[in-house]
């Protein structure tokens, strides 16, 4: 929680897309959190003395017996607060409206009337102009709470947006969170601007100079070891931590067999020849590979190479003395993917291998600055640190490294096959200037053969997938739209320069439903 700014609170009812409010709310410069509703208590109000809040969506239906509630301590504060969705029914609702199962559901692309001016459309339209906004809902607002007015409706959706002047309470059926809301934008920055009266003070200037006197305050003297991988979230941290403590850092580069083709001599030069820091080497592929052997499920080879990386670690932290932190790249999609809305098991996505904690055996302390952070932020941060363009622009690369993109058995051929592929790959990515416009591209070696024929002879290999996404967060995702002259371009490099795939396929899911690692 940043005290030295201003803070407004965002309350999720389980959305899929409750992390795009906090994006689109960060990106006008406000610093803001997502906590779940069942977390929210007088106690944690007060600590976190938000400026405005607002309501997620959610899957629930507000008239069931056990349905998500508004914490009453919110209504006490007495800010501004934006119900979308579920949180609209659920504001409604608790204040004495009432919410009914509709027959006639609005899923997808819709079309709002606005019906009164209000500051919450202020710039948007006239009276009696339509907006394109995206709906999902089944229930609906049927009777309005005293003091609440129509700015907005639909067909479907007659409080299609509504407001209480007076208290300044806003409310909205249809998500301003998601692309396809075209007025959404400026609907939220109504709100937190012009309603809320936020200044925007959050910058990532200021970001950095409070990380680092986080750190120094959090650190003193001690020791400190950093999990380098050489991807975006670990170079940053590395970078920041350097500023931050000098020789009080260790960075400790763990080769474990399954990073991309030429990584540890790129990412050992980086760190060595540009920054005076203190730099550990570790080749531990045998180490991991050997644990790995056998292994299929994705989530046990998580663990596995969490549970490795920290008895390295450990090693290391012995080494130099003692070390009393581990300094990990956790970002916030991390933290929010491995833990479900209502703490619950039921709906967690996949596990991290850098969240959840420490063996209590290492006796240390885990340092994770970006833990608040999504995943471009971290690119401004580095950005703002100085860090070479190169790395900042690196697409991301999981922890686990090509682990996760090997489903099923790991073999030392299948990654170095792997390798080769995905290095193919972005190559022509890189060749059709294509890099940068895309959020995260690599190949997958699936875990089955398929006959082919090359020259006069049959072959029996490999299949791989190719998976590029566009996306802003990495929370959702949409596959990039490569023309069939570039994919079949691709897959013919493929299959004529690594020996041991016959067949290339891509990959077209969105997230969600899939995720955009494979496991």
């Amino acid at each position: 929680m940043s005290q030295k700014h201003e803070q407004l609170l965002i309350i999720d009812f389980g959305s899929q897309v409750t992390q795009l409010i906090a994006r689109r709310v960060r990106e006008s410069g406000i610093y803001c959190e997502v906590h779940p509703y069942n977390k929210i208590n007088k106690q944690m109000i007060d600590k976190y003395a938000p400026k405005a809040v607002i309501l997620s969506g959610g899957p629930n239906s507000v008239m069931g017996t056990s349905s998500p509630r508004i914490d009453e301590n919110v209504f006490a504060l007495g800010v501004p607060i934006l119900g979308i969705c579920y949180g609209q029914q659920a504001l409604c609702s608790q204040l004495g409206g009432v919410v009914e199962t509709s027959n006639e559901r609005e899923f997808g692309r819709a079309d709002i009337e606005i019906v009164k001016d209000s500051p919450l459309l202020n710039g948007i339209g006239e009276i009696g102009s339509f907006h394109r906004v995206w709906m999902s809902h089944g229930d609906r607002v049927s009777k309005l709470p005293d003091g609440f007015e129509i700015i907005a409706k639909s067909p479907n959706a007659p409080f299609a947006a509504t407001q209480d002047l007076k208290r300044n309470y806003y409310s909205v059926m249809f998500h301003p969170e998601v692309v396809h809301t075209v007025i959404g934008k400026q609907l939220l920055h109504n709100f937190t601007h012009g309603i809320a009266k936020f200044k925007g003070d959050w910058t990532m200037a200021q970001f950095k100079d409070e990380a680092i006197a986080s750190i120094r305050e959090q650190v003193g003297d001690g020791k400190v070891i950093c999990g380098l991988s050489g991807g975006v979230d670990s170079s940053v941290v590395a970078v920041l931590l350097n500023e931050a403590i000098g020789d009080q850092l260790t960075c400790v580069f763990v080769d474990t067999g399954m990073m991309r083709k030429n990584e540890a001599e790129e990412v050992v030069s980086l760190f060595s020849k540009h920054y005076s820091m203190n730099l550990v080497h570790i080749d531990a592929e045998d180490q991991f590979l050997d644990l790995l052997e056998g292994v299929s499920d994705p989530e046990k080879k998580r663990k596995i190479i969490g549970k490795t990386f920290i008895d390295i670690f450990e090693v290391e932290a012995k080494k130099i003395g003692g070390a009393k932190f581990l300094a990990q790249g956790t970002l916030y999609p991390d933290v929010i993917e491995s833990v479900s809305f209502d703490g619950g098991p039921s709906v967690t996505i996949k596990s991290h291998h850098n969240v959840g904690g420490l063996p209590e055996r290492m006796d240390m302390a885990l340092v994770e600055p970006l833990r608040e952070l999504f995943k471009d932020e971290v690119r401004d941060l580095g950005r703002e640190l100085g860090l070479d363009p190169a790395f900042v622009e690196r697409h991301p690369f999981p922890g686990p490294g090509l682990a996760i993109r090997c489903p099923g058995e790991i073999t030392r051929d299948k990654l170095d096959l792997l390798r080769e592929a995905d290095a193919v790959y972005l190559d022509q990515i890189r060749k059709h200037g294509l890099y940068n416009t895309i959020w995260q591209a690599f190949a997958v070696i699936l875990p089955v053969k398929t006959v082919g024929v090359m020259g006069d002879g049959r072959t029996y290999e490999y299949v791989l997938a190719l998976r590029a996404v566009t996306s802003s967060d990495g929370m959702t995702a949409d596959y990039y739209p490569f023309s069939h002259e570039f994919l079949g371009e691709t897959a013919t490099r493929i299959i004529n320069e690594v020996n041991g795939v016959n067949r290339v396929v891509y990959d077209v899911t969105s997230k969600p439903p899939g995720t955009i690692e494979w496991e």
